[in-house]
């Protein structure tokens, strides 16, 4: 089984094969290499590797996409696993939908690197954006899970650099709490058919190691203040319904509400972490177009087509 399911039941098979062959003999080398394999599915745009000062990155680009702007994407995986290689069809899509091309780094892992490496790694990229001569308003972000937290973590270090005034940021299952204090982290809170809080506290641990503060925002991004929340550029955060990490999601979109920004919710009935990775999905396929236009439609870009419909709640701040 691989990544191009056509069925929620089929994805989360998938999923679990990999985490069945998973042992305490299993290298962290083969996990990693378990989960690029996954999700290895055939890619209609260019990708061209490049040298990020330092950080193996690639430039994935669908055909027809604009090069006068750019979104940087920041892979899940716990901070221990996934690549470009892992998310470069994900990155594809997005960049079809939004009609640009996507960044894609390969930032430095735990428990190799301890958290702030991540951060500074993700600050580097966007440093590098705008030496290339583009400007904030014209550079968008995106991640999934520990990604989709690592992109907020680094759009509030750059606002205490003083640069802000970024164009969008797009989150999958953004995992936003390093401290898993949200409601749905209780136990029997959610039907999560992937993830469970202890290992999600083993990655935490594995990132933060002893010394770390995880309510720390760099680490911990639900938990900065309302000023510097409500001066985010504009969210869309979509997450499933049977997600542990659902609470990281709605309450970073309720305080940036309550702080004055703009963020929007939509919850995916019935669906899990990160369903967007699977392609064969109509709801994940729906997800990235929607995403994509966000994005887009911040950047200034036109796109084309008829906006698909996603079966999903959303709430919207006042000024979305």
């Amino acid at each position: 089984m691989s990544a191009s399911a056509t069925t929620p039941a089929d994805a989360i098979a998938c999923i679990r094969a990999v985490y069945a062959r998973w042992t305490r003999e299993t290298t962290l080398a083969q996990m990693r290499a378990d989960w690029d394999a996954l999700f290895d599915l055939p890619v209609t745009a260019h990708h061209a590797a490049v040298d990020l000062d330092g950080i193996p990155s690639e430039w994935i680009t669908a055909p027809g996409a604009r090069q006068d702007a750019a979104i940087l994407y920041l892979h899940g995986g716990g901070f221990q696993i996934g690549s470009v290689a892992s998310h470069r069809e994900l990155m594809a899509r997005l960049s079809a939908a939004a009609g640009v091309r996507v960044l894609g780094i390969d930032y430095r892992l735990a428990p190799e690197h301890r958290h702030p490496a991540q951060v500074e790694d993700a600050c580097r990229a966007l440093r590098w954006l705008l030496a290339q001569g583009l400007t904030p308003d014209r550079i968008a972000l995106a991640g999934d899970s520990a990604g989709g937290g690592l992109a907020l973590s680094a759009l509030l270090a750059m606002q205490a650099e003083g640069l802000a005034n970024w164009a969008a940021a797009t989150l999958f299952s953004p995992w936003t709490d390093m401290a898993l204090t949200g409601a749905t982290y209780g136990d029997g809170a959610v039907d999560d058919p992937l993830n469970a809080r202890p290992m999600l506290q083993a990655m935490a641990r594995a990132r933060l190691g002893r010394e770390a503060d995880p309510l720390h925002p760099l680490a911990s991004p639900v938990h900065a203040s309302m000023t510097a929340l409500g001066c985010l550029p504009p969210l869309l955060v979509q997450v499933g319904e049977r997600e542990i990490v659902r609470s990281d999601a709605a309450d970073l979109v309720a305080r940036v509400q309550d702080a004055g920004g703009r963020a929007q919710l939509q919850v995916a009935p019935g669906l899990f972490h990160v369903y967007q990775q699977f392609p064969g999905l109509p709801a994940a396929r729906d997800a990235v177009e929607a995403a994509g236009r966000f994005l887009a439609g911040h950047l200034g870009v036109a796109v084309t087509g008829t906006p698909s419909r996603i079966t999903s709640s959303v709430t919207e701040g006042p000024s979305s």
